[in-house]
């Protein structure tokens, strides 16, 4: 029979102390049991020395690069301050909700059991989140919808190779820009129909390579 699935195992001490060498040896011995006892395969393992209040910890980004790339299953830690403390805690769990990847605690013996309050705020989280995508959705088709109504073809001006005078900082397709410009739509409507053509700009990258070009073409 096979693996439950891939897991990561999360060891994580307050200070940089000697002393707490002790408790790293301690967590990763006791979690490496704990994957055992669950069926886990161990994919990787990270530790830090580090607050939990704070999420700079080279250990957790680490993981949580991992956990979004790869095949991992499970995050498994002694219990649930290891992941961090306060706000940092929810974050990291919210983080972890979205890439559907599960948490178990040496304390639970399984699965995390998540109190009332953090149940409570996962949800809000996740449902705000959602929304803030519907409502980008809604920005980039009203900026495609205008600009198409204005006589925009993305089919035929599509160019995706930035501004052919020369290497963008960032890639900003600058004919784009400007064509859309000259049908009358606002930077922002700009952005949203970049982004919906694939094009990963801010509205002030918009603005200032709309600005640079004028500037081009005025010198």
């Amino acid at each position: 029979m096979g693996k439950r699935g891939n897991c990561v195992l999360y060891c994580r001490v307050s200070t940089e102390k000697d002393t707490q060498e002790l408790s790293l040896s301690r967590q990763y011995e006791e979690l490496t049991t704990l994957a055992e006892t669950l069926d886990f395969n161990i994919a990787a393992s990270f530790s830090d020395k580090h607050s939990g209040y704070e999420l700079d910890r080279d250990g957790l980004l680490d993981l949580l690069d991992l956990v979004k790339e790869d095949s991992i299953d499970a995050v498994l830690i002694q219990d649930e301050t290891r992941l961090g403390r306060g706000n940092a805690r929810v974050a990291v769990l919210h983080l972890l909700a979205k890439t559907n990847t599960s948490v178990f605690t040496n304390h639970d013996n399984g699965p995390l059991e998540l109190n009332e309050m953090d149940s409570m705020l996962l949800e809000i989280l996740a449902i705000v989140e959602e929304y803030q995508r519907k409502l980008h959705n809604a920005k980039i088709r009203r900026g495609m919808k205008r600009a198409v109504e204005a006589g925009y073809r993305p089919q035929r001006n599509l160019r995706n190779q930035g501004n052919t005078e020369g290497r963008e900082r960032v890639e900003a397709p600058v004919y784009e820009i400007v064509s859309l410009r000259e049908k009358g739509l606002t930077f922002e409507e700009i952005t949203s129909v970049l982004k919906g053509l694939g094009h990963h700009v801010s509205k002030a990258t918009v603005h200032r390579r709309y600005q640079e070009h004028i500037a081009q073409q005025e010198g």
